[in-house]
């Protein structure tokens, strides 16, 4: 029998995982549909009633809001204090236009109630009325005993109609805000009351409920406030006829679900009591329509799993071809079919192996190509490091990467060392031959000494260079050791290769950050082989009194601070730097000759800078005061440099810049200042005015900061509110019509924001300002 490929081994696995799940998944979805339905239903009636509570509290929020506006407005208060008999006309009109205010589409208010106890009168929609002579006084005066001031309460609709109305009350309850009156005082003789009909609150919650379910809405003593009948208005829960309510008087859990029977039938109940007046909002559901689909479940999960296995040997089949394809495509890499698979191999990937055994044969030849290229690499690197094309952290990390790390961190002096070949009339050689002993003189030097104490040897400019480094302290027994080896190493190289060489040494260093310095060193000691002859050793420390080269690190990352810091005017930034570079400059050892090279360069740049930005010489300083060069090189120590080159250039050079900037300022902040002054009613942002003034925003808000001492913001805000002001003083506007003129979203913000600034509402600033006009005092006289 042949053995199976690797595709036909892969599709019927693939078919087996993925039917065997199917029929799992298939099997657990029937047993486990109910007990999922119903816990899907009950969350769902909680999400449901949640609405519901919502949608009737932001009525009663509404509804609270704008009565609050009505028991805190100046003309109630002014009415509780009268007894608006006929002549008080223009305040009961006041009155009844705060009281139309409220009943709004939104707040489907059916009647707005006020009463005074103290005055004896009460007003409503159908007119002004006597206490003493209204027919459901008692009634109404039994809503003082309520113990909070502001209360929500099922009221009998009968008792705010008139009583040639009052059989066409469309509800026989009404839902009641009750506060009592005055707001601010301790001492309550009065009540406001807002009603809408219980009915209404069916019409909240119609859209969000399904036909089979029941929503009731009950207040916190258990007496029903909506029901889909509303002959059950007004009535208590425990008459429904449930056979347990237990955990609607718990008031440790605020919302939850239990079963009962209503008769002979089991129902679900979820029910959720309100944070805002202990509401309770229940939703009653049949259980036998919440199962009813289960027998469709089994049967349409059957279906499923059925059209699953279908697929899922479909796809088990395309997928199978999709993943064997790229093991196609490779063995027509490699040359070979699936034709010779069968005869030959298990599979395909025990010819795949073969093939690539062969390949990796080659492995070691690969190995040496790369470590050569490495090689190569490494040598580079050195060379630029020698050159001094690094900073100090990219040497570190190049040596690092090639395995120098332990050598940096254990040497504690070093040396660069720099050997030529000398070629003489008696020599067997010529130019020719110079590259092919370079190469055999590297090998010399990396066989006689140690490579834990030197780098690889490079080849530069017809000289090898490397670095030579020990743990030694002691920089006598370090030159010792160096010459020893040098002269060691001169007599193998003439011994092997019948040539003179010559050996130059730098100063010896502790910090690798000096390579550069060492290397121009030890270059520097080769060309004494013209005085000194050939096969020489020549050790810098012979040469230049036994100092390192001059190497004036001028201090060009400083000077572009100092220069940008100049241009910015930020003048305390500028002293810092300028003291900074002065002081970088002159740690430098050099001689006094030698500092004027980086002083002059730096006047130079200064004076380059002020010419490019438009500065004439004659404004920094007077006409015929002479060369700032001859002045400076004048100068001795560096307190008198770093001072004249603060006061003579860059504090002169800082004040022309920074009057600039002022004039600058001044005008963007004067645009944006008359921008708010004429568009303050509008949508105006710092963005907007950006875009107009074309700055950046960011740019323009640090400028208006500094010129304003505020922010654009709060600049808007205060204009805004001075305007506010202004009309609250000198016009009728409501101030509704204000808040809108100064972009409030609503009233009730810009009042809060009024207060919080001026420590009164709008109200209470006109009546102050209304009290110390002329025409007040001449009103009171």
């Amino acid at each position: 029998m042949k053995p199976l490929s690797f595709l036909s081994k892969l599709m019927i696995f693939t078919i087996a995982v993925s039917t065997l799940p199917v029929l799992f998944i298939g099997t657990f979805s029937y047993l486990t549909s109910t007990r999922e339905i119903q816990k899907n239903v009950n969350r769902s009636k909680i999400e449901l009633i949640s609405q519901i509570n919502s949608n009737v509290e932001r009525k009663l929020t509404t509804v609270n809001q704008t009565l609050n506006q009505v028991v805190n407005s100046t003309v109630l208060k002014r009415a509780l204090q009268n007894p608006l008999s006929e002549s008080d006309f223009k305040l009961y009109n006041d009155l009844r236009n705060e009281i139309r205010n409220m009943q709004s589409f939104d707040t489907k208010l059916e009647d707005v109630v006020l009463m005074n106890l103290q005055q004896d009168w009460m007003v409503k929609n159908s007119g002004l009325y006597r206490m003493s002579e209204y027919k459901d006084r008692e009634g109404l005066e039994q809503l003082m005993d309520t113990p909070n001031d502001t209360t929500w309460m099922l009221t009998p609709s009968s008792w705010f109609y008139s009583e040639e109305n009052a059989d066409s009350a469309p509800c026989h309850y009404s839902i009641s805000l009750i506060k009592k009156l005055p707001v601010s005082s301790l001492h309550k003789y009065g009540l406001a009351l807002a009603n809408f009909p219980a009915c209404s609150l069916q019409d909240v919650v119609a859209t969000d409920v399904q036909t089979e379910d029941l929503v009731i809405v009950a207040d916190e003593h258990g007496q029903i406030l909506m029901h889909p009948d509303p002959s059950w208005i007004g009535r208590q829960l425990e008459e429904t006829g449930w056979e347990d309510t237990s955990l609607l008087a718990d008031e440790t859990h605020p919302s939850g679900q239990f079963q009962t029977h209503i008769g002979k039938k089991a129902y679900a109940v979820t029910y959720l009591r309100s944070q805002l007046n202990g509401w309770m909002y229940l939703s009653v559901t049949s259980i036998g329509s919440l199962t009813r689909e289960a027998g469709k479940i089994g049967l349409f999960t059957f279906y499923v799993c059925l059209f699953m296995l279908v697929l899922s040997v479909g796809l088990a089949w395309f997928g199978s071809r999709r993943m064997y394809s790229p093991i196609e495509r490779l063995l027509h890499l490699i040359g070979r079919r699936k034709t010779d698979v069968r005869r030959t191999h298990a599979d395909e990937f025990e010819l795949i192996g073969e093939e690539y055994d062969r390949l990796f044969q080659s492995k070691s030849q690969l190995e040496t190509e790369v470590r050569q290229h490495i090689r190569q690499v490494r040598a580079f690197s050195l060379i630029e490091a020698f050159q001094g094309r690094y900073t100090k952290s990219q040497l570190l990390e190049k040596l690092e990467q090639y395995g120098y790390q332990e050598q940096i961190r254990a040497w504690r002096t070093m040396t660069v060392f720099t050997l030529a070949l000398d070629f003489t009339e008696d020599s067997a050689y010529g130019k020719k031959d110079l590259n092919l002993l370079l190469f055999a003189a590297q090998n010399i030097i990396e066989e006689l000494l140690d490579p834990r104490s030197r780098f690889t040897p490079v080849i530069m400019d017809q000289t090898i260079v490397t670095l030579i480094g020990s743990a030694e302290e002691e920089p006598d027994s370090f030159h010792q050791t160096v010459y020893t080896w040098t002269e060691k190493l001169q007599h193998e190289i003439h011994l092997c290769l019948k040539v003179h060489v010559s050996i130059g040494l730098s100063l010896s260093f502790q910090s690798i950050s000096k390579l550069p310095i060492a290397y121009r060193e030890g270059m520097e000691a080769l060309k004494y082989r013209m005085k000194l002859g050939t096969g020489v050793i020549i050790q810098y420390e012979n040469l230049n009194s036994g100092k390192h080269v001059l190497n004036v690190n001028y201090p060009t990352h400083k000077e572009n601070e100092l220069l940008d810091a100049i241009k910015l005017a930020e003048t305390e930034k500028a002293k810092e730097v300028n003291a900074r570079l002065f002081n970088s400059m002159f740690n430098q050892e050099l001689t006094p000759q030698e500092y004027q090279i980086p002083l002059t360069r730096l006047l130079n740049n200064l004076l380059v800078m002020m010419q490019e930005a438009g500065i004439a010489l004659h404004q920094i300083r007077p006409a015929g005061s002479g060369s700032l060069f001859e002045e400076m090189f004048g100068l001795h120590t560096k307190a008198e440099i770093e001072d004249w080159f603060w006061t003579t250039v860059i504090h002169p050079m800082i004040r022309i810049f920074h009057n600039r900037q002022n004039a600058q300022y001044q005008n963007i902040s004067e645009k944006i200042i008359d921008l708010i002054h004429h568009e303050y009613d509008t949508d105006l942002t710092l963005e907007a005015c950006a875009a107009r003034l074309h700055y950046n925003a960011n740019y323009i808000s640090s400028i208006f900061r500094k010129e304003t001492g505020c922010s654009f913001s709060e600049y808007l805000t205060m204009y805004r509110f001075k305007m506010a002001k202004e009309w609250l003083r000198n016009t009728e506007m409501p101030v509704k019509e204000i808040a809108a003129k100064l972009r409030y979203n609503n009233s009730q913000n810009f009042i809060r924001s009024f207060r919080k600034i001026e420590g009164m509402t709008p109200g209470q600033y006109r009546e102050g300002a209304a009290a110390h006009s002329p025409g007040s005092i001449r009103k009171s006289m």
